[in-house]
């Protein structure tokens, strides 16, 4: 990474033993996912939305022509999504805080608990989010208060600059109560964890009622 160095004893924050700089690139993914999906249908392609119960359904045209190719990225779903259902799938949880902060302008992590660290990821348009948790297992799809608060208390606690200009030119040491009004919102949602790792991988399969037709069939998930 550009700029790659060690941090200096006096730099380190939050009870750190040891720390690292770089230069990044971090994406607005709420603009630079439209932005992809732009590419996609300028170049041609199409969209098509439906509730899928088995790879059949896909493979034998239940919702558009029949494909030549399939390719699943279903996520947490293949864990239950016909044809597929593998049980190695599992959700690890992920809760963060939206806040903003426009005179953020670096990002910063540290891991201080287990199943959770606190990161703070500065966005183009001023807003800053607050992380986050790192719970397997977890399928609670909803954000806990008792997280929310632990993030926050996370995050000024490694960045106390996080606060507002005015409480800190107040001279007191700023608290997680100084962030609340300045949440957006608050975020949840289910990773798709795999046992072994990620699935990638090649098959071909039988298209059902097509006359011993087949169709290659590439696995990506998890």
């Amino acid at each position: 990474m550009p700029d790659y160095r060690k941090l200096g004893p006096d730099e380190l924050r939050l009870g750190a033993t040891s720390g690292t700089c770089f230069t990044s690139v971090t994406f607005d993914v709420w603009r630079y996912l439209p932005w992809l999906y732009s590419q996609v249908l300028t170049r041609g392609g199409r969209v098509v939305r439906a509730q899928v119960q088995h790879i059949n359904q896909v493979l034998e045209g239940a919702f558009c022509e029949k494909p030549d190719a399939l390719v699943i990225c279903a996520g947490i779903g293949a864990r239950t999504l016909g044809g597929v259902e593998d049980e190695d799938v599992f959700p690890i949880r992920g809760q963060t805080v939206l806040i903003h902060a426009p005179w953020i302008k670096e990002c910063m992590g540290s891991k201080h608990l287990p199943g959770v660290s606190s990161y703070i990821i500065p966005r183009p348009c001023g807003d800053v989010i607050l992380g986050g948790t790192w719970l397997y297992g977890d399928w609670y799809p909803k954000p806990r208060e008792e997280t929310h608060d632990q993030i926050l208390e996370g995050a000024i606690q490694l960045c106390p600059e996080l606060a507002p200009p005015e409480v800190l030119a107040s001279g007191r040491t700023p608290t997680a109560d100084d962030l609340k009004p300045l949440i957006v919102e608050a975020g949840c949602g289910l990773r798709p964890g795999r046992k072994g790792g990620v699935r990638l991988a090649r098959d071909v399969v039988e298209v059902p009622n097509a006359e011993g037709k087949k169709v290659p069939i590439v696995y990506n998930y998890g």
